[in-house]
């Protein structure tokens, strides 16, 4: 499957390690493109995998990630809107 992966993560006491770290852990399974975002083709076992070390860093009180799937990365069509960066080529 093909996936987005967003999240937020607010900027208080622990909120720079948290962010840190889940920023590490999705570049391992996925391609970063914007500063809070990754891509890419990833198993539903691994999917799973990185739900659960994202799990140990995500303080559901405070923070989000929101997954976007879709079957294929073909079903989804890309746009630029304003600065078209070189790291978004990948993207959609």
């Amino acid at each position: 499957m093909y996936i987005i992966l967003v999240y937020d993560i607010e900027m208080d006491d622990g909120g720079a390690k948290a962010s840190r770290r889940i920023f590490k852990t999705s570049k391992k399974y996925l391609t970063h493109i914007q500063k809070s975002v990754f891509e890419g083709e990833i198993t539903p076992a691994l999917l799973k995998k990185l739900q659960m070390e994202l799990s140990k860093y995500i303080r559901v009180d405070r923070d989000s990630v929101l997954i976007f799937k879709s079957r294929e990365e073909r079903w989804l069509q890309k746009e630029f809107w304003g600065k078209e960066d070189d790291k978004t080529s990948n993207f959609f």
